[in-house]
């Protein structure tokens, strides 16, 4: 019957609005959301509306609703150190637990992130951000970095503090020409052992001959104590200037030390001295002091070590490396985040919010570097934004509504139509 199918026609189209009208009503609640992909209602067809002999039979609309997920979002810069964007191809490895199995990670572009109160880094829907880790130098340890059970949860409590041996001295100086031979002065440097421990070396300049100088260097010792901490070896540096002031030569060459024997505990010490290029005057020089009382001056004295140091913050680069930044001035790399990438990322499982799981229509997962293997490339300091836009938005809400009204009109007509045939009949 004509009214019946004109009617069921009608109501699937109340149907249809209604989920346009909430797709809508969901992209407009979700614009300043991070890393949002709009959803979209599209309508086809349920039956082709046909005529027989007994009448015509109208069809119907069935509608289905998707995301679309490889939408691009603008990215836009933060302030925050954690905070990490997607530009192009991939997503984020995360987990809704710390110590799931790989079989439970799921995927996200929601970059927002930041350490919780147990010190892991999670973004705002309160996932884990997994990464690879690395050794000081930022090289991946795991033995296959594609490997997804290769991913742990980012922790950052487990990063301790750290100091740094010194490794290098160096020294700019002018050493007196007007002083005589025999004259001996005196000046010091600081040093640091792997433990972070300050120590002092007096150092003790003597005029052997024109031209020529000796360095004799004392066992280090602490401000806290006078008696030595560890054994140093060669005590003394041969030191040769030219005629022109010039740095000539020096022994040993380099001129290198080893401190052994630490009292503190601490491992043994190789400290080169750089003063300066054989033949320039980028280091020690000789010349006159135009003093009465000449001296050495001394225009720089620094070493590579530091004192130990606490966790001040983290950063994550545009590498993905995440980089642990220290009080004492040192940066250590702690962990990479990878891309992961899908054969289509359209196939993916829509789990929640900006969250996805892999299943076979995206196909198999990849894991990248950031820029690397056809992945997207991570931007630092920043986020993705919402794809959705408020006036496409209310454009689908008035074609959405005028239908819906449309529809609502024909079931009101068919009602009259059916209220006419029921009183013709009485």
């Amino acid at each position: 019957m004509s009214l019946s199918s004109a009617l069921n026609t009608s109501i699937s189209a109340l149907k249809a609005q209604s989920a346009a009208i909430s797709s809508v009503s969901e992209n407009i609640a979700n614009t300043s959301t991070t890393a949002y992909k709009n959803s979209q209602v599209t309508f086809s067809s349920l039956i082709a509306g046909n005529t027989t002999s007994s009448g015509y039979s109208s069809g119907g609309v069935v509608y289905s609703v998707s995301q679309n997920i490889s939408t691009q979002g603008q990215i836009e810069t933060t302030s925050s150190n954690t905070n990490i964007a997607i530009n192009g191809n991939g997503f984020f490895v995360v987990s809704d637990e710390v110590d799931n199995l790989s079989s439970a990670y799921v995927y996200s572009r929601n970059g927002d992130f930041s350490t919780d109160a147990d010190g892991y880094l999670v973004n705002t829907e309160g996932y884990y951000l997994m990464g690879l880790r690395t050794d000081a130098d930022g090289n991946v340890l795991a033995t296959n970095s594609n490997d997804i059970s290769s991913l742990e949860a980012i922790d950052v409590n487990s990063i301790t503090g750290t100091a740094q041996a010194t490794s290098e001295v160096t020294m700019d100086a002018n050493l007196p020409a007007d002083a005589n031979v025999g004259d001996i002065f005196n000046t010091s440097v600081e040093i640091y052992d792997s433990l972070g421990v300050s120590h002092t070396i007096d150092q003790t300049w003597t005029k052997t001959a024109a031209n020529t100088w000796t360095l004799d260097m004392s066992d280090p010792y602490t401000t806290s104590s006078a008696s030595p901490t560890g054994t140093l070896s060669p005590s003394t540096i041969a030191i040769v200037f030219n005629g022109d002031g010039s740095l000539a030569s020096y022994s040993p060459d380099p001129p290198t030390i080893s401190i052994t024997g630490y009292t503190t505990g601490s491992d043994n010490s190789s400290i080169t001295f750089d003063i300066g290029t054989i033949g320039g005057t980028d280091g020690l020089t000789q010349y006159s002091s135009n003093s009465t009382n000449p001296g050495i001056e001394i225009s720089l004295v620094e070493n590579d070590g530091v004192r130990y140091g606490q966790l001040s913050s983290i950063e994550i680069d545009d590498t993905g490396l995440v980089t642990a930044v220290f009080d004492n001035g040192l940066r250590q790399a702690v962990y990479q985040v990878p891309i992961a990438t899908f054969q289509s990322s359209e196939g993916l499982t829509h789990i929640s919010g900006t969250i996805y799981d892999e299943n076979e229509n995206a196909g198999n997962y990849s894991l990248h570097l950031s820029g690397e293997g056809g992945a997207g490339a991570i931007v630092s300091s920043a986020l993705e934004s919402s794809t959705a836009d408020t006036s496409d938005e209310f454009n689908k809400m008035i074609t959405a509504q005028q239908a819906y009204s449309s529809a609502a009109q024909v079931v009101s007509t068919v009602r009259d139509m059916f209220d006419t045939l029921i009183t013709a009949v009485r």
